[in-house]
This record gives C-alpha cells, structure tokens and sequence, in this order.
C-alpha cells in the first residue's frame, strides 16, 4: 500500500491539514484512505464523548471507517507534550502497539497518512520520542514547514533527524502561517535548495483554508 509519515517543523505548523490534503489527493487514485493519528494530546467534547479535533479531521479526509481505537489509539486528555500528558493520564505510550496498531489499519485501506504529534522529536516517553515511532513504522516522510521566522533552522534540523533514522523524506510543504513573514519567497528558495526533496505544496495563508483545494503533489 501507499503510506507517509507526517511530520512538522514545530506544532501548530499545519500537519492535520496537509494530512486531510494528501488523504484528498489520494483519493483520487485509490478508493480506500485512511487517516491515523497514533497519538493525540488535547481533546474536546463531542456527543460521542471526549475526542481529538485532529483524528476527527482525518476521519473526514479518509473514504473508509475504522473503529477509534485503531485510527487515534492513545488518546490524552491534556495539551501537553505526549510524554507529561501520558504521565498525568497514569498511561504509558507503547510504540509496539502503535505500530500493531498501524499494520491492522493498513488491511483496511489502499493508502494511509499517518500525522506525527508536534515535532519530529517530540518525546512520547521518558526513553522514546515520535522520530522512534517513524523509524519503527518505516515509512516515507513528509515534512511540513511552518513558514515563520526561524523556519530555515528548524527545517534543516528536522531533515537532519529524519535521514539520520535511515528514513526517506518523500517531500515537504511549505506552510505560509504567517502571513507577515518577510522574505517568505525566499525562504521556500532557500529550502527547495537545500532539503534535498521535492516541494510538494506551497499553501497560502487563509482565515478559511480548505484542503480539499490544496493542489498538492503525491510524493
């Protein structure tokens, strides 16, 4: 099957809604797409109960249903950093079973976009972090950029983390979420010289984005 990882440069660069793009892009090559999010901190209230804003959005994106406990398997009540709010949940992240997890999902679907909690290293556990669950997952990355001041460091630095776990980044998408940011041209120049992958969207700042308008690129 046809399956990325998605990371970003930073939480709250964009990743659930380049995440919901690429599942619409998909879609239109392959009739079955699944969304996960193998770990959500920060819920809200539905009427179906607590759940994660995030793994509602890809459940929108995806053209097949799956129960919760494999598309969002850890679900944490606080906004915090996978690992504090694990430990203020008394759980514990087990990557084995996110994985596990991972590979029933994908007897479900043709493609599949997995959205990575906050940056490429952030911790899950006191020994693990989201750059261990990619690598443990193998599959392609896809880096999402935040385009904001210090950026380009960010950008590098995480591109460094994800070859260095023997891991492909399949292409990155540049993000413009501030609209204010000067230079922003010549920072995707910068990028598109040096990341060494291809750009796969340049997305414009939008009070409304909608991804299903996102013209992306499949990597």
């Amino acid at each position: 099957m046809t399956a990325f990882f998605v990371t970003g440069t930073d939480t709250g660069v964009g990743k659930t809604f380049v995440s919901c793009a690429l599942l619409h892009a998909m879609a239109r090559r392959h009739p079955r797409v699944v969304g996960m999010k193998p770990v959500a901190a920060g819920l809200v209230q539905t009427q179906d109960g607590w759940d994660s804003e995030d793994a509602i959005a890809l459940r929108a994106a995806s053209t097949v249903r799956v129960p919760p406990a494999l598309d969002n398997p850890v679900r944490l009540p606080d906004p915090l950093s996978p690992h504090l709010a694990a430990e203020r949940a008394g759980t514990r992240i087990d990557i084995h079973h996110l994985v596990a997890c991972q590979r029933e999902l994908a007897q479900h679907a043709d493609a599949m976009v997995v959205e990575g909690a906050g940056g490429f290293l952030v911790p899950l556990s006191p020994e693990h972090t989201g750059a261990d669950l990619a690598q443990a997952l193998g599959l392609p990355v896809l880096l999402v950029v935040g385009l904001r001041l210090g950026c380009l460091n960010h950008a590098l630095l995480s591109a460094e983390a994800i070859r260095a776990r023997g891991l492909p980044l399949a292409g990155w998408v540049a993000n413009r979420i501030d609209p204010g940011m000067a230079a922003a041209d010549d920072n995707i120049a910068f990028l598109r010289q040096r990341l060494g992958a291809p750009l796969l969207a340049d997305i414009a700042h939008s009070a409304a984005p909608d991804f299903r308008t996102v013209p992306i690129e499949l990597p």
